[in-house]
């Protein structure tokens, strides 16, 4: 079995998988509750968390009587929090040691681009390579709070970006929204809760969709227009309008990764697409997103909400299912990533 460690930023997860049978068990430990107070993660805060929690966490689960079933540790090495990503690499570098088990570094966002697929493979390990070798190549919609990225899957399962921000994610344009409308953290799911009961055609937020030959998303513009929508806006008014802001917002948001998405569909050739991270989640962005595929005729697969998230199980299923790893891997970098990394 893979033993799977993520601490990229203030989720403590452990995750066991097995590549004939399938995830064998998940276990996370949120600070969200934590860091509401400050508005937003604490960086020191949650490495220290991190140190507090993972041994009770590893406990909790009865990892170490199953010890003799690891083949293989992979942990998450980038990218994220400095000091979080190093509890985690130095909690794995230790058990590997103690077990005598070889222990591999994954990149985060690999994790998430292979997350839809870990239903394809509950629903039959024995057919999965067939099953997933007839989806290929794939388009991939990675959206969360650090990162917004089209990619694809080849006929190789080698991954290449294909568009990716070029300065806000569309995840923090929605948490920043939020905290401009005065909502708590975080703050993307209250958008959603307060937009829908909202009209999305109430305000003009500007949309920026690239032209079709300009591979990029670019939502620094979008808040900038909310807050000078704001400035004028008394607070009696802004109370009675906070629905139908929320949905107009979202909706700028959700119109922008879809139309850069139906630009390359009409190009790429794709045999289904996916969709991906924390705020893949939101159910107008999936909705859209699974109109899109109706439209061209494509499986639609989207991460499981337990593995939108900052989770071991999708760096598991990373680790057994991406063409670039081989287990077992000592040549593999455990080294802290710096940069956006996904090929």
């Amino acid at each position: 079995m893979i033993l799977a460690i993520e601490s990229s930023c203030d989720e403590s997860a452990l995750a066991m998988f097995d590549p004939e049978v399938g995830m064998q068990g998940e276990w996370v430990h949120s600070q969200i509750q934590l860091h509401q107070e400050y508005g937003g993660v604490v960086p020191d805060l949650a490495s220290r968390e991190h140190l507090k929690n993972f041994f009770p966490l590893f406990e909790a689960a009865g990892i170490e009587g199953k010890a003799e079933q690891v083949k293989e540790i992979v942990v998450t090495n980038g990218p994220g929090l400095a000091g979080c990503l190093a509890l985690g690499i130095a909690f794995g570098q230790s058990l590997g040691l103690a077990w005598k088990v070889p222990v591999s570094g994954v990149n985060h966002l690999r994790g998430h681009a292979f997350s839809p697929f870990i239903t394809l493979h509950a629903l039959a390990p024995e057919q999965f390579d067939s099953a997933f070798k007839a989806l290929l190549p794939h388009l991939g919609l990675i959206v969360s709070g650090g990162n917004t990225i089209l990619f694809q899957i080849d006929t190789d399962r080698k991954l290449e970006v294909l568009a990716e921000t070029v300065d806000d994610a569309a995840g923090e344009a929605l948490d920043k929204g939020a905290k401009l409308l005065g909502l708590p953290y975080p703050g993307g799911p209250q958008v959603e809760m307060w937009a829908a009961n909202g009209d999305v055609k109430a305000f003009d937020f500007p949309k920026a969709i690239a032209p079709r030959n300009e591979r990029r998303f670019s939502f620094s513009g979008l808040k900038t227009s909310l807050r000078y929508r704001l400035e004028g806006m008394e607070d009696a008014v802004l109370e009675a309008a906070m629905p139908d802001i929320c949905a107009s917002y979202q909706g700028a948001v959700i119109d922008q990764l879809c139309g850069k998405t139906k630009h390359l569909l009409e190009v790429g050739g794709f045999k289904s697409i996916g969709l991906s991270g924390g705020v893949s989640n939101n159910k107008s962005l999936r909705a859209a997103m699974e109109k899109l595929a109706r439209r061209f005729r494509l499986p639609c697969l989207i991460a499981e909400p337990k593995h939108t998230g900052d989770n071991a199980g999708m760096i598991a299923f990373a680790a057994f299912a991406d063409s670039e790893h081989v287990m077992p891997s000592v040549d593999r970098s455990l080294g802290i990533e710096p940069a956006l990394r996904l090929a």
